[in-house]
């Protein structure tokens, strides 16, 4: 029995480390990205504004199993330029990830910038702040601790999303468990997984709250 189960679990847990890597490749990318794309879209120069707004609408607008087929499969079919894109699978999906959930941030970080009064700028030009010290010091501040929890789901999501990676032929926990039922004609390697899976979202629900707690009272 205790062969069977060390059959089962120590592959899935190999699973869940290629689970975990991508989680953390995408979102220490995707969040700065965002950010980025949020700059963007306020953007005094309408083409820029324009293009950032679109690339938000198609990413969010479009399945992200969708965009990861399209980055695996399809660009590599693309006349004269899809030898050049051609991929490894894991590196495919997370360009996949980022790309995707860089767009979902943007919109939590605008929608953090809009949460900011008014008046937190006219104090700053009151107190004799430049624009560099207004935004590094006053508003940014402000719109990630309102952004935070939204971050907080989004970043739960993703660690849920990357069971897509099974889609593409990326060896990953779900992809063990697939494996481990088809092999052993059970569903308990489901259950496993379903675990594994809940025990890292409760990890990851603890740091954020954690982090919500410091903001709250500092």
């Amino acid at each position: 029995m205790v062969e069977y189960w060390n059959k089962i679990i120590w592959p899935m847990l190999e699973g869940a480390q290629m689970t975990v890597l991508l989680f953390f490749i995408a979102i220490i990318v995707s969040i700065p990205l965002g950010f980025l794309l949020t700059l963007a879209v306020k953007s005094s120069f309408k083409p820029l504004s324009w293009l950032a707004q679109s690339y938000i609408t198609i990413m969010r607008g479009t399945p992200l199993l969708l965009q990861l087929l399209l980055i695996c499969f399809g660009l590599p079919m693309l006349p004269i330029i899809g030898e050049y894109l051609v991929f490894d699978r894991f590196v495919a999906a997370c360009i996949g990830f980022v790309l995707n959930y860089a767009a979902y941030f943007a919109e939590i970080f605008r929608g953090g910038l809009l949460a900011i009064d008014k008046g937190q700028y006219e104090a700053a030009q009151v107190l004799g702040l430049s624009k560099w010290q207004t935004t590094t010091r006053v508003i940014l501040p402000q719109m990630f601790r309102v952004a935070l929890p939204a971050v907080s789901n989004e970043s739960i999501t993703l660690i849920k999303d990357t069971a897509l990676l099974y889609a593409v032929a990326v060896p990953e926990l779900l992809h063990f468990a697939q494996t481990a039922v088809n092999r052993d004609f059970t569903i308990v390697p489901y259950f496993i997984a379903g675990v594994i899976y809940l025990i890292m979202t409760l990890i990851l629900t603890m740091f954020f709250k954690w982090l919500e707690r410091r903001y709250k009272f500092e």
